[in-house]
């Protein structure tokens, strides 16, 4: 088993409500409300009930009937069953609540189909002062394994998005440092990816959000983007490589990724999700689509469900109740 962390926890719960608080009114009130409305009616795709105003990132488990959802600031995972999807009324039911983590962000999740396992990373969100991934059995929710990936003393990072190879290994993008940690299917960190390639730019607004969403090729790379930027990398998994993907079409801003098929990706993002095609094994690219939903909502995550395309949108609505959206994404 890998080393186990009690990762940096916020101290002050009141602090951490106002901060939620103040991000959700900057991020809503910049849209007028006619285009909310609007932009509401015409998402299609499905709506859930949860306890809480945010959600990183989901992901469609075909064995369980599910989707699965970081809580983000919740820092924990949630299970959304679809058997109840025609009628409209799917909620959310409690997954993983690691208390070994708590304090902590829930960011990107990855399904492990083959070894019944799910994947989640998390992150010191206001410090950068931690970053771990672990993995939990899907069937009973027991941890495998917790790794810490950087602690106090380590530098600034922040553990963003993960994916996973056909051996069991876990590729995890730090979206503070620019760097990728490989762990293996044990939990043992077994390398960190670092590349000058990954910096195209040295302005510091063009790595505020730096790598950040990933996919496992089939043919045994990686697919990476760079947030803030807009840059497409491909890594190979045997000699650390890394090379841009020449692409035509702006990808800024993207954020989680899902391999549609082996020339088809999609990429999450705000204010739209792309779809970018390569037929020369990712050397060169093209955006061949996008898709503008509830932008309000700000979209995060990609997956795929009955070879349909949902996008996870971070932000939730609501009074007495919140519901989130996975918007099926048409393009």
């Amino acid at each position: 088993m890998a080393e186990s962390t009690n990762s940096s926890a916020v101290r002050s719960t009141g602090g951490r409500s106002l901060r939620n608080a103040v991000l959700l009114f900057i991020l809503i009130s910049a849209i007028p409300l006619a285009i909310i409305v609007s932009l509401e009616r015409s998402a299609a795709g499905f709506t859930y009930q949860t306890r809480d105003w945010f959600r990183e990132c989901a992901k469609w488990d075909p064995d369980g009937l599910r989707f699965l959802a970081s809580t983000f600031l919740g820092g924990g995972v949630v299970q959304i069953p679809a058997g109840d999807a025609a009628s409209g009324a799917l909620v959310e039911r409690a997954a993983v609540s690691d208390p070994d983590v708590a304090g902590n962000a829930s960011l990107g999740i990855a399904v492990d189909r083959s070894r019944g396992r799910l994947l989640v990373v998390y992150a010191d969100l206001w410090g950068f002062r931690s970053s771990a991934v672990a993995a939990y059995d899907l069937g009973s929710w027991a941890r495998l394994f917790l790794t810490r990936l950087s602690g106090p003393g380590d530098g600034a990072s922040f553990a963003d998005d993960v994916a996973v190879d056909e051996d069991g290994n876990a590729y995890i993008t730090d979206a503070k440092g620019n760097k990728i940690w490989k762990v293996g299917l044990n939990g043992e960190l077994v390398s960190t990816i670092i590349s000058n390639v990954f910096i195209q730019r040295k302005e510091w607004y063009y790595n505020l959000v730096g790598l950040n969403g990933i996919v496992h090729h089939p043919d045994g790379y990686l697919l990476v983007i760079h947030t803030a930027s807009g840059h497409l990398f491909k890594v190979n998994t045997a000699s650390e490589e890394v090379a841009v993907v020449r692409v035509r079409g702006s990808l800024l801003m993207g954020d989680g990724m899902e391999l549609v098929s082996p020339t088809k990706l999609v990429i999450a993002g705000t204010p739209s999700a792309r779809l970018v095609e390569s037929f020369d094994g990712w050397e060169t690219a093209n955006v061949t689509g996008r898709y503008i939903g509830p932008v309000h909502r700000i979209a995060s995550s990609a997956t795929v469900k009955d070879g349909r395309v949902y996008l996870n949108h971070i932000v939730g609505a609501g009074i007495t109740k919140r519901t989130h959206v996975m918007a099926e994404a048409i393009f």
